[in-house]
């Protein structure tokens, strides 16, 4: 029988070909993405040689590369915490203004942060609403509660928008929550109980 002679370049050719077919399960995006980067690369050490400059034109070719990798996966992930955004301040567990207070600082003994401040805005939210400052909202994001309590308490506007911020990036932009963080959002806290408790003894 007659041997078929196929270089290298064309027997992957010919298995992506096949399976491309539909009855082959296609791979997630994020795996296409890597899978083109991963033949980009290769083509280019393999025609390293025939490039005007040589390896260097390689070597700023992976440069750029590289950069709009990491500008494209920085932009994914700011758009999810932006998507993420609009997800509502409570939990499933509907707890008052003492409880989540009262959680908060069990979370920060143990130095779990993260969780320290989600407790802890959502005892100012429930503060306001427990007060009257607010009408309770049961799908009010942490940027709603400041725009809406920053309505409602001007003096502490900015402090507000601040620890939504805080309570958002740790939330949903994975960035590490700090006791420096937890630290501003209880700070906020303890001026909003004292300003509610100042306007119900007028």
């Amino acid at each position: 029988m007659p041997t078929v002679d196929i270089d290298r370049e064309a027997a992957r050719e010919a298995a992506e070909r096949e399976l491309a077919k539909p009855m082959y399960p296609r791979p997630s995006p994020k795996q296409q993405f890597l899978d083109f980067i991963e033949t980009l690369v290769r083509r280019l050490v393999l025609k390293g040689a025939e490039l005007p400059g040589g390896w260097f034109t390689i070597g700023v070719l992976l440069i750029l590369l590289a950069v709009a990798v990491a500008a494209a996966v920085h932009i994914s992930r700011r758009m999810l915490h932006d998507g993420r955004r609009d997800e509502p301040l409570y939990g499933a567990t509907q707890l008052s203004a003492a409880e989540h207070r009262r959680a908060a600082r069990d979370h920060a003994a143990s130095e779990d942060w993260g969780e320290a401040i989600r407790h802890r805005l959502r005892a100012v939210a429930r503060e306001l609403e427990e007060t009257g400052v607010l009408h309770p909202a049961t799908g009010r994001t942490a940027t709603e509660l400041a725009r809406d309590a920053g309505a409602a308490l001007p003096a502490l506007a900015g402090e507000l928008y601040r620890a939504a911020e805080i309570f958002n990036d740790v939330s949903y932009g994975e960035v590490p929550a700090t006791q420096q963080g937890y630290r501003m959002v209880a700070d906020l806290d303890e001026r909003v109980l004292a300003t509610t408790q100042t306007r119900q003894h007028r």
